[in-house]
């Protein structure tokens, strides 16, 4: 989902800062770099494959845990409230009037989190 906000704020902002129409395509510009996440650095944004599929191996336990921004030594404490809070936040019922594709990307969230805690669970049973 492209963010468009950051042109039309960019554009105002410029136009009213330099009272000028060039000031208005310079705010477009720079808000369409925000949008587009020009400014960010490419190890901070993960591919898409990153995104969707947890890494095979060994390196799903890390996966789990980076789900929920918890180290591998979290208490089960920690982990539950870690596991209340996002679900809280990307549960699907949460969105229900929202577009479609907000939609889609919290149940494809909610799914990565369930699928997280369920990992994490299975190995601590065990």
């Amino acid at each position: 989902m492209r963010r468009w906000y950051g042109q039309f704020l960019g554009f105002l902002a410029g136009w009213m800062l330099l009272r000028h129409p060039v000031g208005g395509f310079l705010g477009f510009l720079i808000g369409y770099g925000f949008d587009h996440d020009w400014f960010s650095s490419q190890r901070s944004r993960p591919s898409h494959d990153q995104q969707n599929a947890p890494p095979p191996g060994n390196a799903d336990i890390d996966w789990a845990y980076q789900v929920f921004e918890l180290p591998e030594n979290a208490s089960d404490a920690d982990i539950d409230r870690a596991y209340r809070r996002l679900m809280s936040q990307y549960h699907p019922d949460r969105v229900a009037g929202a577009a479609p594709d907000i939609i889609k990307l919290a149940e494809q969230k909610s799914r990565e989190i369930n699928a997280a805690y369920d990992r994490i669970q299975k190995l601590r049973k065990s």
